[in-house]
């Protein structure tokens, strides 16, 4: 039976798409560590799930050549597909066709996939691959650029919006992922610059690598810029998929619940010990996280930036959750500039899309300094307030140890509307630590005593007597209960079934004003 010619031509398009910009250029893909824009795809997405959109497009341009120059997709695959059965939306930049770089044609696809999911309320996933606007197409790609910003504007906080960082993105392509709402890099194969290193040496004299000046370690540990560094490709497509099935398809879903798991026994079991009797001495706030939530279910965000304050998604009881906690083992715990933005960033991202948050508390304050003062902490740190004050989901509390000065304020405490704030026996809720406490307030009796140093240390036994502990706090209603570390894990899911309706609201405005 002959082939319809119609079906031929139709199958031979389909086939160039696919090829991209051809074998050869496949090849050199893969031989320096990265995967084509379907093979990506296919991994992030479920099997034989995806529909691609716009495949036989191509650009319009007729300068420099580019006329004799053209590729079904022009360089970017769009569709969608499911994950763990649910519909995402998805864009994949082919850096083998013109260097994956942005025209008007291949930001209009983008466009349209976007459009679509701001329509039908599903998330968009951004694979980037791109050597920034095609310079042939002048303002044309500057102008798509935009296109696209705009879009990530107007679905920040309706739809979740994740960047993979999966190559060069350069220049303009950078503002896109960091208007999303989380960024994905692999290392060695990614970077992600405005000026590259050439223009920096030339303005600056500074001599620097792509990896080092904007490689994924830099952005992960330094700037902050990535929330994820990932070992190769398909690491980074698969923790994409482990990430989605925290999150709501919009903001007006709840995240699916899954079977509850209970915690680790070893950690669940070693609560009640975990906190050192020494004020002083550390633990790891990580192993608390792990003893309380689902097993296996903590994801941790950020994990190489500011770790004095860890943030990450959980479920309890099967509920998705998001996780914020001071962290002794760096910085005492204390709140620093990093630390702030990084907790406000993460809490505002949960509050818009219904995430219930949970906050373990052991905080000495903000870190002092002119390093600090100079670099903005009254900022910053307010936007960590400002963060947990908007805040209407469901939101609780688990004091741990210490909770002093303005940043037991800061961290979510129930003067700013927390729903269920709890405090464990060796909590410590004062404006400040003894030592420093009693030095102010028996500055005279400790000078004018016989024997200041005993002076001292009695009195700062009676001031630990008195505000080292949590019971005053309770007696006047500022928590709601002092419980056994072990118990923990049971009051936080009984009080979520009785919150998990919660509607609360803020004044009418036309948007708030956060201190940028």
């Amino acid at each position: 039976m002959d082939i319809n010619p119609k079906f031929e031509k139709l199958q031979e398009l389909r086939r160039q798409a696919r090829l991209g910009g051809g074998k050869e250029r496949i090849e050199k893909q893969h031989a320096s560590g990265k995967l084509t824009a379907y093979e990506r795809i296919e991994l992030l997405v479920d099997k034989d799930s995806f529909e691609e959109i716009g495949a036989l497009v191509r650009h319009r341009c007729r300068d420099f050549g580019l006329d004799k120059q053209s590729y079904p997709g022009d360089g970017v695959v769009t569709g969608y597909g499911t994950i763990n059965g649910r519909p995402v939306y998805v864009f994949s930049q082919d850096f083998t066709v013109f260097g994956g770089s942005l025209s008007e044609t291949h930001a209009e696809k983008i466009c349209k996939i976007m459009d679509m999911a701001l329509k039908n309320g599903v998330p968009v996933i951004g694979l980037n691959d791109s050597g920034g606007a095609r310079i042939q197409e002048g303002v044309a790609s500057l102008g798509g650029y935009a296109e696209v910003f705009w879009r990530n504007s107007m679905a920040s906080g309706v739809v979740p919006q994740i960047s993979a960082i999966m190559g060069p993105c350069a220049g303009g392509a950078v503002y896109s992922p960091a208007i999303t709402d989380f960024i994905f890099m692999v290392q060695d194969t990614s970077f992600m610059f405005v000026t590259g290193p050439n223009v920096v040496k030339t303005v600056t004299h500074e001599e620097v690598t792509s990896e080092e000046l904007g490689g994924a370690s830099a952005h992960s540990s330094k700037s902050g810029v990535a929330h994820f560094s990932t070992d190769n490709d398909a690491d980074c497509l698969q923790r994409i998929r482990t990430l989605m099935s925290y999150l709501p398809q919009n903001c007006e879903e709840k995240a699916p619940r899954q079977p509850a798991v209970e915690p680790d026994s070893a950690l669940a079991g070693g609560l009640d010990t975990i906190v050192p009797n020494n004020p002083n001495k550390p633990y790891d706030i990580k192993d608390v996280i792990k003893g309380v939530v689902d097993g296996g279910s903590f994801f941790e965000v950020h994990e190489n930036y500011a770790d004095n304050i860890v943030v990450g998604f959980a479920r309890l009881g099967g509920r998705s959750i998001g996780i914020v906690a001071n962290q002794p083992l760096s910085l005492a715990g204390c709140l620093d500039n990093n630390a702030s933005v990084k907790g406000a960033r993460f809490v505002r991202f949960c509050d818009a899309f219904n995430i219930p948050l949970v906050v373990f508390e052991d905080v000495p304050g903000f870190l002092p300094g002119t390093d600090q003062e100079w670099g903005g902490i009254i900022k910053h740190g307010a936007k960590l307030l400002y963060a947990f004050c908007e805040a209407t989901v469901p939101k609780m509390t688990v004091i741990t140890r210490k909770a002093y000065g303005g940043a037991y304020d800061v961290m979510n405490s129930k003067h700013i509307r927390a729903d269920y704030n709890v405090a464990w026996p060796s909590a410590e809720i004062a404006v400040m630590g003894t030592k420093g406490a009693v030095e102010i307030i028996f500055r005279r009796e400790i000078k004018s005593a016989a024997d200041p140093e005993t002076t001292q240390k009695q009195l700062e036994n009676e001031y630990e007597e008195t505000f080292a502990n949590p019971y005053r706090a309770a007696a006047r209603g500022y928590i709601d209960d002092v419980i056994f570390p072990s118990e923990t894990r049971k009051k936080l899911i009984k009080a979520f079934e009785l919150v998990q309706n919660k509607a609360d609201t803020v004044p009418r405005k036309k948007h708030d004003n956060l201190p940028l």
